[in-house]
């Protein structure tokens, strides 16, 4: 019977091959599935599971910002992508395009959304009449395509699900208002449902989404040194209003052009969460986002009361937590290993003589400690244990983002650490691209943001020399 039985897998060392431990943790713990479309994935039901935890809590902080769902078409008039010409342009390698309907050719093609500002734009503009109707706070949650060249799971596909903010304001103040608060959200969501750390702070020109005033970004940092953007959030001003006629009468009955945010975050935060809390051993999972929280493993089950006593458990404790039972044939040391490399916070193991002393085991994934607790009060045990765990991936991550965050004060210096330490660079510039350029060619780094809370390690450019009062997180990146 035991070769009949899927053996746990092993999963090649992040410290050996970091790319090859990445596809081994979302393929082996069963997150994706390839597709026939080369660079679309298939996610699978505990992937996806993870994706409705965290669509769960983040629709709920949108609705608690007085946000509302709506739903918008999957494609979008070519002649209506091009009335904003920064935005084409910045979208054009990576849209796909419908020529066809049926055996006929269309008389104009269709974009498959790889956003959808325009087709918010276009219903904005045939709804909103006076400031009595400002200010618009939709989102909607949905998929996108982007003819990416090089795909990852989760990280960079052609098809991915994510949720979009579109949202109309009076002024230019309420819309930068909206912007700020938006990435507060995601930050918080990110730190603690998440337990990532992040930094928050303002894209350049050169990296802004095409089309806006200004973007704002979380960045998070990998286990191999790499940021993730996590999330943005962008202020357009009134360039798309003023593209797409969407005006309002003022309370003077001036007409006034709208003031326009995007703001977005999407299925490839659950790459950021394998990259920042996973081990050799697999995934670690934030319990707020865990499919399964706890797991109930019944040792000896054929004990005389053993299964009755884990199953009793099961019931209780899913009345607060997300909870399972493992009552398969597969050895007590294939199930351990198996829900470890799946990253479930708690594993629950119920034996005999926990039975006789009225008490369990809890084994924590985060660092493995084990300890018997009474069965007594046992829900606010997990639930102590799992706000604990959360603090500690937390805390962990932190340790991790400030050993690997490094300042460099010259060009030299950000040469030979971008060449050898893997991680965050702070350092100055002097706001001109070509010292931008010139680091991304010669140092392989690009600006990951410049922090909202500027702080100074020098007075010149780590580029060219000049005078230089801007501080930016620099780095590699997915």
């Amino acid at each position: 019977m035991a070769n009949e039985k899927k053996a746990v897998e092993s999963i090649t060392s992040m410290e050996e091959d970091f790319g090859q431990w990445y596809t081994d943790v979302v393929k082996k713990t069963d997150l994706i599935d390839y597709s026939s479309v080369k660079g679309c994935m298939i996610i699978r039901p505990y992937g996806y599971a993870i994706w409705e935890n965290i669509q769960h809590q983040l629709d709920k902080m949108f609705k608690e910002t007085g946000h509302v769902n709506v739903c918008m078409p999957l494609f979008i008039p070519e002649s209506l992508l091009n009335k904003e010409k920064e935005h084409v342009e910045g979208f054009a390698p990576e849209v796909a395009w419908v020529t066809h309907g049926g055996s006929e050719k269309l008389q104009e093609r269709l974009c498959v959304r790889p956003t959808s500002e325009t087709l918010f734009c276009e219903h904005y503009a045939n709804i909103i009449r006076s400031y009595r109707d400002l200010p618009k706070l939709y989102n909607q949650w949905c998929n996108v395509v982007r003819w990416e060249k090089n795909t990852r799971p989760f990280l960079r596909s052609r098809e991915f699900l994510w949720q979009e903010g579109h949202t109309m304001h009076a002024t230019a103040e309420e819309s930068q208002e909206e912007t700020q608060r938006m990435l507060r959200v995601y930050a918080e969501f990110c730190e603690k449902y998440l337990a990532i750390p992040v930094v928050m702070g303002r894209k350049t020109d050169k990296e802004k989404f095409a089309g806006a005033l200004e973007t704002y970004t979380i960045e998070a940092l990998m286990h191999d040194g790499k940021a993730l953007q996590s999330g943005t959030s962008h202020n357009f001003g009134d360039g798309f209003a003023r593209a797409f006629n969407i005006t309002y009468l003022d309370r003077n009955n001036q007409l006034q052009y709208c003031h326009q945010t995007s703001w977005g975050m999407s299925t490839r935060i659950i790459g950021g969460i394998i990259m920042t809390h996973g081990d050799n051993n697999g995934l670690v999972l934030p319990p707020f986002i865990a499919p399964t929280q706890v797991m109930i493993i019944p040792i000896a089950a054929h004990k005389s009361g053993v299964a009755e006593k884990a199953r009793e458990l099961k019931n209780q404790l899913g009345l607060k937590f997300r909870t399972d039972i493992d009552e398969s044939d597969n050895t007590p040391g294939w199930k351990f290993a198996e829900h470890e490399m799946r990253g479930i916070p708690l594993r629950l193991e119920l034996g005999p003589r926990d039975l006789e002393n009225n008490a369990c085991v809890l084994v924590r994934r985060d660092n493995g400690e084990k300890i018997s607790v009474s069965l007594d009060g046992l829900e606010e045990t997990v639930e102590t244990l799992l706000a604990d765990i959360t603090a500690s991936m937390y805390n962990l991550a932190m340790e991790r983002r400030e050993r690997m965050t490094y300042t460099a004060h010259t060009f030299d210096e950000m040469k030979e650490i971008a060449a050898n330490k893997p991680g965050f660079i702070k350092a100055m510039w002097c706001q001109d691209p070509a010292c931008e350029l010139n680091l991304k060619e010669r140092c392989d780094v690009t600006s990951r943001c410049m922090p909202f809370d500027n702080e100074s390690v020098s007075d010149i450019c780590v580029c060219c020399g000049q005078k230089a009062d801007r501080l930016v997180y620099w780095g590699k990146a997915y």
